[in-house]
Formats: C-alpha cells, structure tokens, sequence
C-alpha cells in the first residue's frame, strides 16, 4: 500500500506577502513543496494531491507537468497526481452563506475537498512548511501499518524549538496527551518565542497567561496522518460546525477543532508520534533568506541533490 500525500496549498499567506506555495527557494529553484514531494516518495509514498484555489489552478497542474513527468515510486510506477479545489461556496446543502465572507473554511475544510479522490491511508501537510525526510518516513510507516484501521489517526508531533522563526514570534499549538501517547486535545500559543533571558514562552489561548514552555514540548506543524474513514467523521462534525457559525465572516473550520471533536465524541484516538526533524517555512517575508540559506547547507551536505528533479 502506498499512502497518499495530501498538500494544502490554497493560502495565499498574507504576512509574507506573496503566494509562498510558488516561491522558488532551493539553489535550482525549488519550492518547498518540491522538496516534500521528494522526500515522500522515498517514503513509499504514490500519490500527491493539492488542495488549490480555482484562479490558479491551471498554473499549478502546468509546473506540476513540467517537474514531476519523470517521477517515479519506489516500485518504478510513475508518482501519481490529483487537484481539488476549496472555494467559498464548496459547502453542504442547506447552507446560506454570509454575503459579506471572503475567507474560506479553513484546513479541515480543506481536507474535504479531496473527499472522492483519496480511498487509502493519507499524509497532510501544508504546502509552505519543510518538515524533513524523517518526519515523512515515520508517516508512512504509521499509514502502511494502519491499513486496515479506522478511527485511529495520528499527529507528527514537532519538538517546539525545532520550529521558530528568527523573524518573530508564532502561534503553535502544544499537543497534550498521556502516558499512552494518544492525543487529548491541541492548545495553542501565540507568540512563541525565546525572550532576553532566554526563557521559550507564549501566550496560552485557553487560560490567556503568558507562560513558560518547555523546548521540548511537542507541538503540531499540521502534519496528520488519517484513514479514509476521517472524511465521514469530519463532515458531520462540520455540519454542526455551519449550524453554528454559517452567518460568521472569519470563523473557519480547522483540523485540531474535527480531532479534538472525534476524541471527545470517543469517535477516534490519535496517536502522537515525535519526530526529530527541525521544521522550517517562511511564516514571514524576512524569513526568505534563511529559508534559501538552509536549502543551499542541506544540498551541500548531500542530503538533497540539485536541481531535485
């Protein structure tokens, strides 16, 4: 069995000021998403779809035809790829949507879109992030051995000083769970950043206190493992979800919130599995050259070759 990669690519990142999901970043041009295209399919992985935004649709499917024709899986089968949309108006029958909104549903939204195109065990990532060839072996070792399971999914939990920005503080939501490794619920910190004395703190959502964090903490990148099953599951949740917040402008529906509900609900479990990788991505516009500077040291310690493809 080999999972299936599924890229969320439809932002267009509106504090680094550009569509990131384009932005050629590695020394021959690559974006970051070419780079986990890669480092998927030396994972086993088959398959790629991207979740994009209709107006640039047709220039994805074309750089997608000019990099990957060549492709192949480790069983010398050609990579496979697939595209779906998410706009707007891509919402359940019944709904009326508030003239006024502009921002679509949000990640688990999303994840929705690719509901008739994906049958197996399968990854999401976001499309401006690089998580490290680590982070997807242990992705798809989890999905080949949850075959045949349902109602058990699993987070790529990222060590949280594995994951900052030198430009300013993030927003990262701290995973919680107990001795048994499955997830109980994702709280999320703004402005997580190292202060002058040295100390990790943020703010916490739910209690508003600006407290301490322990570096090593594990944190979501929004890196997800799910089986087939998540798409039913997740699509009556987000019915209640618009029976509550259909008339809201900016309200979205993201991934955390459909977990966090089925673990409630005792609907699923989620295993947590740490990864050692470090996580980097352009949160913002200054975080550019480093960015560049990190791919250009990967391909000359040999991790990666250049141009990728």
């Amino acid at each position: 069995m080999k999972p299936t990669l599924l890229v969320l690519a439809a932002g267009m990142g509106s504090r680094y000021g550009g569509l990131k999901q384009m932005d050629g970043l590695g020394p021959s041009g690559e974006t970051i998403i070419d780079y986990s295209i890669y480092d998927a399919v030396r994972a086993g992985f088959g398959k790629v779809v991207y979740i994009v935004r209709e107006y640039f649709l047709d220039a994805f499917k074309e750089a997608v035809k000019q990099k990957y024709s060549h492709v192949k899986c480790l069983d010398g089968e050609p990579l496979q790829f697939d595209f779906v949309t998410q706009e707007l108006d891509k919402i359940p029958a019944g709904f009326t949507l508030n003239p006024e909104r502009q921002k679509p549903w949000g990640t688990a939204h999303a994840v929705l879109m690719a509901r008739d195109v994906i049958h197996e065990p399968f990854v999401v990532i976001n499309g401006d992030d690089f998580y490290g060839r680590d982070s997807f072996r242990i992705a798809g070792d989890w999905c080949r051995e949850h075959e045949k399971s349902s109602g058990v999914y699993a987070i790529i939990g990222f060590e949280i000083d594995n994951t900052l920005s030198e430009s300013g503080g993030v927003s990262r939501g701290i995973c919680q769970y107990g001795a048994d490794r499955r997830l109980t619920t994702v709280v999320e910190h703004h402005n997580v950043m190292f202060e002058p004395d040295g100390v990790l703190r943020g703010d916490n959502s739910v209690s508003g206190e600006h407290v301490e964090i322990r570096p090593k903490d594990l944190c979501s990148m929004n890196m997800w493992c799910f089986t087939p099953d998540y798409f039913e599951k997740s699509a009556e949740i987000f019915v209640s979800f618009l029976k509550k917040n259909i008339g809201e402008l900016k309200t979205e529906f993201y991934i955390p919130y459909a977990v966090d509900s089925m673990i409630h609900s005792g609907e699923a479990c989620c295993d947590v599995l740490s990864t050692a990788s470090r996580w980097f991505g352009v949160t913002f516009k200054e975080d550019r050259p480093g960015v560049v500077a990190k791919f250009a040291s990967l391909v000359q310690e040999g991790v990666y070759p250049s141009p990728l493809y």
